[in-house]
């Protein structure tokens, strides 16, 4: 059986999910239809989701078009889960994007088919809610044409649009007998495929078929994008959207014989703790009690692996999740069995059929807290669990204050957190302050060092230090100017390891980034000597040192680039003006400003949240991260959650216990 991989993506109510229901009704995978309106939708499982009407973690489901094995995807369109959509585009063949007859082209849709684009997805635009009031009819042609890219071409016309009775009128497949869609055809293609536009300007006939071929492979490369119209609620025109499909996007090739190459791209969780791993498979088979390699980067990028036994493996098949004894390349595996498993590992060796996108990365942590105090140990546990299944919520523990934080994306994860520990564990939580994650670097030189026995330092340790900047984006980076062996190995790995820890908070409380530490002193008495001694005075020679040296904040900023009508050009470089963003190029074309720049993370989602008025909705701006700047004048800063060896006098009553 062929096989393909297949999502659907949208900007917020613009029915993608009330598609995918109707898909899997017309393919009898269910016999009745759910909607979201009334919270009772296959594809939507959490609580949440049915609530809202919005679509938050990435559902798998399979169908079949004669054939063909689909497996469907789909997935969130809320700017908070882009890091879901991503995730779920790394194992696609082909994309659905949906777009509203009536709302027309928004702005989630134009970030999305931006995306899309960028990744060079094979994509079909589905216009949607034909059949509601105020729909347009072909003439969401061209507004897409206008507001995405000129690269479309409707491949059904629209009778009634704006009535109950509107429907879809197929007009393709049949280029021989229709000479305008033919040259329309043709003029499209042609400025992808020289031999096809040279054969046009010398005036030979094409025929039909040839066109069909070579429409199709622009499509599979991501090049033009076919447009059909239907009403997902009706099911008119998902016949036609379905055929399409099968027709229009790659079918996967088997790659039985090839070496086992897959990628992990959604975790689930048992009751009994258990993870389920979904995996992608690109090459290779997977059978039931077999043993695969997993590997994955760590956070120094380097490559990790483990050696594990599937003790279960179910395939997607019409609706339902089947034991099954043997997955094959192309398809998709429900697997058991994979130990530690993480989103993004590779199942067996790394190929080029891998796709490897760079997730974004959470710049503002909030502080969250059980309501009843005594669930407090139940709360970690449970966003520990959560972290685990979606990567991109990380959780930080401060054990001095005792106090939790999560890094998140926006106010609406916030609540997706929220109502997923209620549904879930019975938890009930809060959130306190928000912040923007700052990071410190050091502005110059310092150097500190303590003598075992000498002055006051009460540690049998000798340690020295001395700080420099390093080149942007180094992180951290130790050397070493005494000898290896003038300490016991695991002395000078308790050094490093506390090192690091140490640098988690500058003179302001944020991380420590782009700095050299160098070990120039180093001493031990033997047998005193502990490696606690050299944890205990780590923290002090090195803080002194950083003191000295003297740390600049940085402030995390997204690279933009804000699309608005040419009259709204100069109200919009004021606005981004004024709130410090600083613009580098601003372009006009089809009436569209372009204007592109950094803006600072911390004023990026207010001026997100204005645009729609600033710009009468016809405005959106896409953004991404670009690193840091660093701040000027009064600088934020963050709590220490440790015993504070910038006060020595309190540190040493800590560690050396003299309460």
């Amino acid at each position: 059986m062929k096989i393909m991989n297949i999502g659907i993506l949208a900007h917020v109510d613009a029915g993608k999910t009330s598609l995918a229901e109707r898909i899997l009704f017309d393919t009898n995978v269910i016999d009745e239809l759910g909607r979201v309106d009334q919270g009772n939708t296959q594809m939507d499982a959490m609580e949440l989701e049915r609530k809202r009407g919005i679509t938050i973690k990435a559902s798998v489901v399979s169908f079949e078009i004669g054939d063909l094995k689909v497996n469907l995807i789909d997935t969130p369109g809320h700017a908070d889960f882009i890091a879901e959509v991503e995730r779920s585009l790394s194992v696609l063949d082909g994309v659905i994007l949906v777009v509203s007859a009536v709302e027309g082209v928004q702005a989630q849709t134009k970030i999305l088919f931006s995306v899309l684009k960028k990744m060079r997805i094979p994509t079909i635009l589905f216009v949607n809610k034909i059949d509601r009031m105020g729909a347009h009819g072909d003439l969401m042609v061209d507004i897409i044409r206008e507001k995405l890219t000129p690269d479309v071409i409707s491949l059904c016309g629209v009778e009634h649009a704006g009535m109950k009775q509107a429907s879809a009128v197929v007009n393709y497949f049949d280029w021989d007998t229709h000479p305008a869609f033919l040259d329309q055809s043709i003029e499209l293609v042609a400025a992808y495929d020289e031999q096809l536009l040279t054969s046009y300007i010398n005036g030979e006939t094409l025929m039909g078929e040839q066109m069909e071929a070579a429409f199709r492979y622009q499509v599979r490369q991501g090049n033009v994008y076919p447009v059909y119209f239907g009403s997902a609620m009706t099911g008119v025109g998902v016949a036609n959207l379905l055929t399409g499909v099968a027709h229009w996007f790659p079918v996967n090739d088997q790659r039985e014989g090839e070496p086992l190459s897959g990628v992990v791209f959604k975790l689930e969780k048992e009751a009994s703790g258990e993870k389920i791993a979904y995996v992608r498979l690109f090459s290779g088979s997977l059978g039931l009690r077999e043993q695969v390699r997993i590997e994955r980067k760590n956070k120094d990028h380097e490559s990790e692996s483990d050696i594990c036994k599937i003790k279960k493996l179910h395939a997607l098949m019409n609706g339902c999740s089947v034991p099954a004894a043997k997955i094959v390349s192309g398809d998709l595996a429900k697997v058991w069995g994979l130990g530690d498993v993480r989103i993004g590992d590779v199942v067996g060796e790394q190929s080029s059929f891998i796709k490897h996108f760079s997730f974004a990365v959470p710049q503002m942590e909030t502080r969250i807290e059980a309501v009843d105090p005594n669930k407090a140990h139940l709360l970690y546990q449970a966003l520990i669990s959560m972290s685990e299944e979606d990567p991109l919520i990380q959780v930080l523990k401060d054990d001095f204050h005792q106090d939790l934080y999560i890094r998140i994306f926006g106010e609406v994860q916030k609540e997706v957190i929220e109502a997923a520990l209620k549904e879930t564990k019975g938890v009930e939580v809060r959130f306190l302050e928000t912040r923007i994650i700052c990071l410190e670097k050091p502005a110059g030189m310092g150097q500190s060092f303590e003598i075992i026995m000498e002055g006051d330092n009460p540690f049998y340790a000798t340690i020295g230090f001395r700080i420099e900047p390093g080149s942007p984006g180094s992180g951290v980076i130790y050397h070493m100017e005494v000898e290896l062996g003038s300490l016991p190995l695991p002395f000078h790995k308790a050094i490093e390891d506390t090192v690091r820890n140490t640098l988690q908070q500058g003179l302001y409380g944020w991380e420590v980034s782009d700095i050299v530490v160098t070990l120039t002193h180093s001493g031990y008495s033997s047998p005193v000597s502990t490696a606690g001694d050299f944890r205990k005075l780590v923290p002090l020679v090195l803080m002194d040192a950083l003191m000295q040296a003297g740390t600049e904040v940085y402030e995390p900023i997204h690279r933009f680039e804000l699309t608005v009508p040419e009259a709204m050009m100069s109200k919009a470089v004021y606005k981004l003006s004024a709130i410090q963003a600083v613009v580098h190029e601003t372009t006009v074309q089809n009436g569209m400003s372009s204007i592109t720049g950094m803006i600072p993370v911390a004023v990026t989602e207010n001026f997100k949240k204005n645009l729609h008025s600033l710009s009468q909705g016809e405005g959106y701006m896409i953004v991404e991260p670009a690193g840091f700047i660093r701040l000027n004048g009064t600088v934020p800063t963050r709590a220490r959650s440790d015993y504070n060896p910038l006060n020595r006098n309190e540190y040493l009553m800590h560690v050396l216990r003299a309460y």
